[in-house]
Order: C-alpha cells, then sequence, then structure tokens
C-alpha cells in the first residue's frame, strides 16, 4: 500500500471530519452539560473502531451492496440524533452530578458517544464508500489490512481533533453561562436538524 494513498485519504478523512455534523454537535453538547470531554471523545473513537472492524471483516461491503441495510442504518441514526438533540434542548447546560448519578452519567456519555459515531451516516459513507476507494485489491498487502489502517487513520485523527476541539470549547465557554445556554439550544437543534433531513431523504424519497 502506497503511502501517497494512506497520505490521500488522511487529507480527505480530515476534511470531512471539520465538517461540522453529529460528531461535532455531541461533542459541544458534552462540554456544555459539564461531562468530561475525554469520554465523549472515546466513545466516539470506540464506535468508529468498531466500523472499522466491521469493514476490514468484509461485512461492510455486504452492507453497502444491500441498499436496505444502507437505509435502515441511516434511518436508524437520523432517530438517534433526533433523540439527543430534543433531550439536549430539555436538559439545561452545565448542571453537576455527584456519587452514583456521576458514574451512571459518565458511562452514559461514553455509550452515547458510541452510538452517534456508530449510527453517524457520514462515518458511515467515509468507511462504506470513501475508504474502498484508496484501498487496492490486488496490491501486496491484504485488502482487510489495507482497510483496517485506513480505518484506524481516521479514526485517531477523529480522536485528536474533537478532543482538542472540546478543550477548546470548555476554555472559552467557562464562566459565559448565557453563551452556553444558546450554543447548547443551538447543538440540540442541530442534531434534530441532521437527524430530521435523513429521516426526510429516506421516508419521502
Amino acid at each position: 500500500m502506497a503511502l501517497s494513498s494512506i497520505a490521500a485519504f488522511w487529507a480527505v478523512a480530515a476534511l470531512l471530519i471539520a465538517v461540522p455534523g453529529a460528531d461535532w454537535a455531541y461533542v459541544i453538547g458534552t462540554v456544555l452539560g459539564g461531562r468530561p470531554v475525554l469520554l465523549a471523545v472515546s466513545g466516539i473513537v470506540i464506535g468508529y473502531a468498531g466500523i472499522t472492524i466491521v469493514v476490514a471483516a468484509g461485512v461492510g461491503a455486504l452492507v453497502a451492496g444491500t441498499p436496505a441495510s444502507l437505509t435502515a442504518l441511516t434511518i436508524a441514526g437520523g432517530l438517534y440524533l433526533v433523540w439527543l438533540g430534543v433531550r439536549a434542548l430539555l436538559r439545561p447546560a452545565g448542571h453537576g452530578v455527584a456519587g452514583g448519578a456521576a458514574a451512571r452519567s459518565d458511562r452514559a456519555t461514553l455509550l452515547r458517544g458510541i452510538g452517534v459515531s456508530g449510527l453517524n451516516p457520514k462515518g458511515l459513507l467515509v468507511f462504506l464508500a470513501v475508504l474502498p476507494q484508496f484501498a487496492t485489491p490486488r496490491g501486496a498487502w491484504p485488502l482487510a489490512a489495507q482497510l483496517g489502517i485506513l480505518g484506524v487513520l481516521f479514526t485517531l485523527t477523529c480522536g485528536v481533533f474533537y478532543l482538542s476541539m472540546g478543550s477548546a470549547a470548555r476554555r472559552i465557554l467557562d464562566g459565559r453561562p448565557a453563551l452556553s445556554r444558546v450554543i447548547a439550544r443551538g447543538s440540540g437543534a442541530a442534531m434534530i436538524g441532521i437527524g430530521l433531513l435523513l429521516l426526510a431523504e429516506h421516508l419521502l424519497a
């Protein structure tokens, strides 16, 4: 596998990651909710790592070749984003929790991150449509290894980008409750909007 192919994929992946979407909205929402950014980003990374394993194992090709499966995943992702967005709108940002409630909230933050990335249509598009274009089916390396390397590269880039973005957002919003509330509502509305657009695209087509 040529280094030029890996570099080209990374450039495309970095551009796609930088475009605001579901992962962005979730990380910002986590910051505004006072939850640890590391947990949210860890969940996102675990979700994409799981997709990497599935794609490298060849299951991704089967899903991509079955329109009904891809549609079902996209609808599930849309519904999940709407649900998260509604929660973000209904719950005021910055309310702390303690003790056992904090531990449960930490687990929920991690699991929601896994769900956001695992059902993120943009992420699925990268793994099922973009990533295979940079692999060489008859190359010196096995196809599964190539897909795995590219998937890991995408996942690590996501981790670095979202952790940096979340940390910067926390520094900017710290001590600015009015701005935090406005952005919290915007984050929730963004997730609802993305989810509804996905549902409309597939249910009204």
